[in-house]
């Protein structure tokens, strides 16, 4: 059920943002009158079709992409034989350089416009929830764990600046754009002294991996439960989010990390919990013998949240620069890919590892948020000077308006083809990167 969520949030969501690109190219297509012939949500096979004016619009069966066929144009089509006629007032290669580069720029305009609307709208009506750093440290600093301590945390720090920077959300701690900096650090307090903790240049691969993520760091708070797995121990005891778990068959628990420990390392047949819920202790006893998890993710106390809400003008500022962001981190992400500082099988996702993204459970707030992100990154990929993108003709049309020279047809075509075919092997590979990332495929085949 999990995976059918995934996958329906992916194609809404791309069905949704595809549309929005097309529909920029059509508009600014039209509005310079140039003749649209088909306008496609998806490749073919085609799923249904009407014809509207000159344009047929039509849905088609595979979600990953979209196209419009504007007459007079080398695009994926690869309708050479139109090319050889006489060209027309209403072709696309008839029209000035100027209105040619403005159609392609059209659908990556629409998504950063779309992406920012999303931000703002998201800002302005939920605002930020988030723990508060100062709380986090009021109540004991963090709970380093396994890569955590790799980095040189340790329990009961207190990470008091980020890069030098005094910070309010805990979640700026784990936040992409730290990890992928250049010289980041953490400064904690430490037995009463200030210590700096280096963040490697490719740690980001590291934080990339689910698994490792959730072997970070944590407040130093009490076991409170928070998420409950399905089918778990923890589900069939009924636990409710909030309980706090204070022992484990004898062994108290005092943060989610003696608890990990205590779970990790038990070889009985039964165990034990005991929880405190509205200050009445509940106990517990289950067959252990099968399992190695309770089952439960972890929360933190009610009073280290802080909420703060924004007006519309402080929202549009916000949103327009969370959405930026996005950009930014990718422009950063490719300048490591190049430099050979993170690996592209580890950075690069594709359809899978964005639906799984999008999470199990149909959440609004988390399906916009990533429409939005993934919206900045499709008009950033868009504008890549790749042939068959809209960024390769965006690159083709500033040297015709620079140079004055028109690259011949044959030329445009002989591109065309190179970038299908490049993109054709790119997609294929992260597909199957995707499909290796499984921890089930990786386990098969002994990948680390």
């Amino acid at each position: 059920m999990e995976g059918l969520v995934m996958t329906a949030q992916i194609i809404l969501s791309l069905s949704i943002l595809v549309g929005l690109h097309e529909m920029g190219h059509l508009l600014a297509a039209k509005a310079f009158g140039m003749r649209v012939e088909q306008f496609s949500i998806g490749f073919p096979p085609k799923i249904f079709s009407f014809k509207y004016g000159e344009t047929e619009y039509a849905l088609s069966a595979i979600p990953l992409g979209g196209f419009v066929k504007i007459s007079g144009m080398i695009d994926e089509s690869m309708d050479t034989e139109a090319m050889k006629q006489p060209p027309q007032p209403y072709e696309f290669r008839s029209k000035p350089a100027w209105q040619r580069l403005i159609v392609m720029l059209g659908g990556i305009i629409v998504n950063v416009i779309t992406g920012i609307i999303i931000f703002v709208c998201l800002t302005y009506i939920y605002g930020d929830t988030f723990i508060s750093n100062d709380a986090v440290n009021e109540h004991g600093g963090i709970v380093a764990l396994e890569v955590g301590e790799e980095l040189g945390l340790k329990t009961g720090d207190k990470i008091v600046k980020i890069n030098g920077r005094e910070f309010e959300d805990f979640s700026e701690t784990v936040k992409p754009s730290v990890f992928m900096g250049s010289g980041s650090y953490y400064t904690v307090e430490r037995n009463g002294e200030f210590v700096d903790i280096q963040i490697p240049g490719d740690f980001i691969e590291k934080m990339n991996d689910k698994e490792a993520a959730g072997k970070f760091i944590m407040p130093n708070v009490p076991a409170l439960v928070g998420e409950v797995q399905k089918g778990s121990i923890a589900d069939e005891i009924g636990l409710q989010e909030y309980d706090r778990i204070v022992e484990i068959s004898g062994v108290k628990i005092n943060n989610p990390k003696e608890m990990s420990d205590v779970v990790k390392s038990y070889k009985e047949d039964t165990i034990s919990l005991t929880i405190e819920r509205n200050g009445e202790l509940l106990s517990y006893e289950r067959d252990f013998r099968n399992d190695t998890i309770i089952g439960v993710g972890f929360t933190s106390p009610k009073d280290m949240f802080a909420k703060l809400e924004y007006g519309l003008g402080e929202s549009v500022g916000i949103g327009t620069e969370r959405a930026f962001g996005i950009v930014f981190l990718q422009v950063k992400a490719f300048g490591k890919m190049f430099s050979g500082e993170l690996s592209v099988r580890k950075s690069l996702a594709g359809p899978i590892g964005i639906a799984q993204a999008y999470g199990g459970e149909w959440q609004w707030e988390r399906f916009w948020r990533m429409t939005g992100l993934l919206s900045m990154v499709l008009a950033f990929m868009n504008l890549l000077p790749i042939p068959a993108l809209d960024g390769g003709h965006v690159m083709f049309l500033s040297y015709e308006i620079i140079s004055g020279r028109k690259p011949s047809d044959k030329f445009l075509e002989n591109a065309q083809k190179v970038g299908m075919a490049f993109l054709l092997l790119l997609m294929v590979f992260i597909i199957f990167n995707d499909i290796f990332k499984i921890e089930f495929v990786k386990n098969l085949f002994g990948i680390n």
